[in-house]
């Protein structure tokens, strides 16, 4: 099969702009993608779905004009997985710019290669978005020039063609991010004079934290799944891979944590009470 070369945006699909700190186009637009999330991935008979599917196979509330079906009723119909997913944007940098507007469904030849290419896509999205955060930081000024480097570096890797994409060790690229965002965790941090404990991996599941003072603690790769953190406090506490599945987020103060993502906040339970960073957006199906 001929490789395809990248093409620019067609005009009636264009990305969304970049404003703020540059985040905007690392959010879904849905409607500019071919609904890859709904084709290319896994889905597994659970409490998140009902159903199996494979991947490679498009979800039977697929339409055809890639929108879905169930939209209005997902937590209603058990598909609450797709309320928490979030591609960061590389749906539609695959739908529009790598493969230049053309869909699987006209090009079924490169259907295949789609689907590989998007969930790599999505990996450099994600370190895109905290390499982004990071670089916006006031405290990040003794390291910006490295996280500039390494934000062009990625930016470089997809803006490649497919088969490139589809080849990237994300693995080794997320190791060398990850040097420079532990820094950027260590310099904000540092503003919160006080002893803070390193939580980073640690067994949180159900925990009383109802009103903690969790300022400036890392959680990296925490398991908050189902705890209690009613009006906690997690200004400048580090996020990121933290599992707030089912965490209860009412009242609590997330403004300033860092390398929180939109995902982690959709899979958590949160009030008109919950204070967010203002680059998230606070999910519908919160009361």
């Amino acid at each position: 099969m001929t490789e395809k070369q990248p093409q620019p945006p067609s005009p009636e699909r264009q990305l969304l702009p970049v404003v703020g700190d540059g985040r905007q186009r690392l959010r879904a637009d849905c409607g500019s993608c071919f609904g890859l999330c709904c084709v290319a991935l896994t889905f597994a008979k659970s409490a998140d779905f009902p159903v199996d599917k494979a991947a490679g196979t498009p979800c039977t509330n697929l339409r055809q004009d890639f929108g879905c079906g169930i939209h209005q009723d997902l937590r209603q119909k058990g598909f609450s997985g797709c309320t928490v997913y979030d591609c960061f944007g590389a749906g539609q940098q695959v739908s529009q710019t790598t493969y230049g507007g053309t869909d699987w469904r006209r090009d079924p030849d490169s259907a295949r290669q789609m689907f590989d290419v998007f969930p790599v896509m999505r990996q450099l999205h994600e370190l895109l978005w905290y390499l982004t955060e990071a670089l916006a930081l006031p405290q990040t000024r003794p390291i910006r020039a490295e996280l500039q480097h390494a934000l062009d570096t990625v930016e470089d890797l997809t803006r490649a063609t497919p088969a490139a994409v589809a080849g990237t060790d994300v693995a080794a690229h997320r190791e060398d991010v990850n040097v420079l965002l532990l820094r950027t965790s260590e310099l904000v941090r540092a503003g919160i004079k006080r002893k803070k404990k390193d939580r980073r991996g640690a067994d949180l599941f159900g925990a009383r934290l109802k009103g903690a003072d969790l300022r400036g603690v890392t959680l990296r790769g925490a398991y908050l799944i189902a705890a209690d953190l009613r009006g906690a406090d997690l200004r400048q506490a580090d996020l990121i891979g933290a599992d707030f599945r089912d965490a209860d987020l009412r009242g609590a103060d997330l403004t300033g944590s860092i390398f929180l993502t939109q995902s982690q906040v959709n899979a958590a339970k949160g009030d008109a009470g919950t204070k967010l960073p203002p680059a998230l957006a606070r999910p519908a199906h919160w009361s």
